[in-house]
């Protein structure tokens, strides 16, 4: 494992907030773009047949938010309120849920159903299209709140997949505008939850700038590099990479909370998507573990007894 140690401030990196955009929202294709990214990763890969399968998963979620009904969303005032109150407008453990979530996972298992599956996922996808809204509820509330051992290796892609969906569905239809900075700068300004990776831009103004990417609806929002997503603390933080690795993917740690978070960046290689490469670098997340620290956040399609 190679270690950077790296001592500066954020205003020394970046322009001043003021200058930069703040939120990306997930564009409409956005499943679509996961699955190619999939795919192509799960060529010659250790974990090659799972990512095979989010591959053919993520264009199940593409087909279930083609199809997405109109939905109740908050109206100007609630946006204004919680744009105020440094609030997540759309919150993860808060936001009232909407049946149509479900509607979305019996798209998702329908489309699933016609794939070629191992037997245990056929066998899942079956379970699943028969369990009660209760326990699918309960699923939902224990996945949303960061519970994923609780739900099974074989239900936790299924659900998360139908949540990321709805959370989506949700986000694109209100547009940027209705979105304002968290108190917390580590957590989704939409929907309040923890970041899958952080990707560094390349490009014209957005050149070098971090962008935290969230686990649940896929919204890109600004935070300064050198700086720990978890605490906020600027000190002690470092970045390691796998020997031999292009540095494309970066794990950067910080010693005040002992947690880490992987960074992408997209200059050394544009085509990587935050899930499916945060998944594909699982060897990094082993080498973290063994030097004591905790990943920051979760990917939904990673269950603790995986490894």
């Amino acid at each position: 494992m190679n270690t950077e140690v790296r001592v500066l401030e954020p205003g020394q990196i970046e322009a001043p907030a003021g200058e930069i955009r703040f939120l990306f929202l997930a564009g409409r294709d956005l499943f679509a773009r996961r699955a190619e990214r999939f795919r192509l990763l799960s060529e010659d890969h250790p974990l090659g047949d799972y990512l095979a399968f989010l591959a053919a998963l993520a264009d199940a979620q593409q087909n279930a938010l083609n199809q997405f009904p109109t939905l109740s969303l908050p109206d100007p005032k609630e946006q204004a309120f919680c744009r105020d109150q440094g609030m997540p407008l759309l919150g993860a453990r808060s936001w009232p849920r909407d049946p149509a979530w479900r509607a979305a996972l019996t798209m998702i298992l329908r489309y699933m159903s016609a794939a070629a599956l191992p037997a245990a996922a056929s066998e899942t996808v079956v379970s699943l299209i028969h369990a009660s809204e209760a326990g699918l509820e309960e699923m939902a509330d224990k996945i949303l709140a960061g519970d994923l051992g609780a739900i099974s290796p074989g239900e936790l892609p299924f659900v998360a997949a139908a949540l990321q969906v709805y959370w989506v569905q949700m986000a694109s239809a209100l547009g940027e505008q209705a979105f304002g900075r968290l108190e917390q700068g580590g957590m989704c300004p939409v929907c309040g939850s923890h970041p899958v990776a952080g990707i560094v831009r390349s490009g014209g103004t957005e050149q070098g700038l971090r962008y935290l990417y969230c686990s649940l609806c896929a919204s890109q929002w600004h935070m300064v590099r050198i700086k720990c997503s978890n605490c906020e603390s600027a000190n002690g933080i470092n970045h390691y990479t796998l020997e031999g690795s292009t540095g494309a993917v970066k794990a950067e740690s910080c010693d005040d909370c002992s947690t880490y978070l992987k960074l992408l960046y997209l200059e050394k290689d544009g085509g990587m998507e935050a899930m499916a490469d945060d998944l594909a670098t699982l060897a990094l997340d082993m080498l973290m573990d063994n030097e004591g620290k905790a990943c920051g956040g979760p990917n939904l399609f990673f269950h603790p007894g995986m490894v």
